[in-house]
């Protein structure tokens, strides 16, 4: 049985702008959920002071506030940074406008989630930043989540002399009331937590099948990518990363054989 052994490439994908975007979301994310539930359905506790002594509901609430002020902000930071980043962070890989886009999705759809044989290997079938459907479905959340800061704002506008809660108070009235906006605001509290079980899972997955540092990226910012991919010698992308690293990823991009962006 013959092995064949291949070339890999050290490769600077992830720049530290986007690796900063994924960790304030995730721990956001993790704070939001807690104190979220906290606040759906706050549990009795009863405490041996004064009732004007005890204001950890309030805390709760106010964490909860914050932590979403900062995702909002760190989205809006992203959205910018899909402007000003590499080839990698570009707004182009989130939407697969392309029919090479519609077959990636195909492809990941058909081997990664049903876990279909790969019959045609195809080296380009392998993306070196996110695949398009990973991107599409961030794209998609990204909407989900403007739609779950709205019904947010919306919650807060009645207790809030603020203009940016108040902008949404007509939210309440298109779900038909309180109760029902806090449903749709619960609803999608679920749907990012399914979300976040899916994405680590498939992360994991790529990581073991594919043994390119897909998780460790998100730390290091690099990956590994085969050498036939790659029209730069080593020493020039090795060159170019630390380049990118001092300015924040402003300099030329990486050079591909396939020069779709998505790749």
């Amino acid at each position: 049985m013959n092995t064949i052994t291949y070339n890999y490439k050290r490769v600077y994908v992830w720049e530290l702008a986007v690796r900063f975007f994924h960790w304030v979301t995730v721990f956001s994310l993790i704070i939001l959920v807690i104190t979220g539930f906290v606040v759906a359905n706050p549990p009795a506790i009863t405490q041996n002071v004064e009732a004007t002594n005890s204001y950890w509901f309030g805390y709760i609430r106010m964490i909860h506030l914050i932590t979403a002020y900062i995702l909002v902000a760190n989205l809006i930071f992203r959205i910018y940074w899909a402007f000003a980043g590499n080839q990698f962070a570009n707004w182009r890989n989130f939407i697969p406008y392309t029919k090479k886009g519609w077959n990636n999705i195909m492809h990941v759809l058909k081997v990664d989630i049903f876990l279909f044989s790969d019959k045609k290997h195809k080296l380009s079938n392998i993306s070196i930043g996110h695949n398009y459907l990973a991107a599409f479905s961030y794209f998609i959340m990204t909407l989900f989540f403007i739609m779950q800061v709205a019904t947010g704002f919306a919650l807060m506008a009645d207790t809030s002399n603020w203009w940016l809660p108040n902008m949404f108070h007509w939210i309440i009235d298109l779900f038909g009331g309180d109760i029902a906006t806090r449903y749709v605001h619960h609803i999608f509290t679920w749907i990012f937590m399914a979300f976040v079980v899916i994405h680590v899972y498939l992360v994991l997955f790529h990581d073991y099948i594919e043994a390119r540092g897909e998780a460790s990226a998100m730390i290091s910012g690099y990956k590994f990518v085969r050498a036939e991919r790659i029209n730069e010698s080593e020493e020039q992308i090795i060159k170019k990363a630390r380049k990118q690293m001092e300015d924040g990823g402003k300099s030329a991009n990486l050079e591909v054989d396939d020069k779709e962006i998505g790749e």
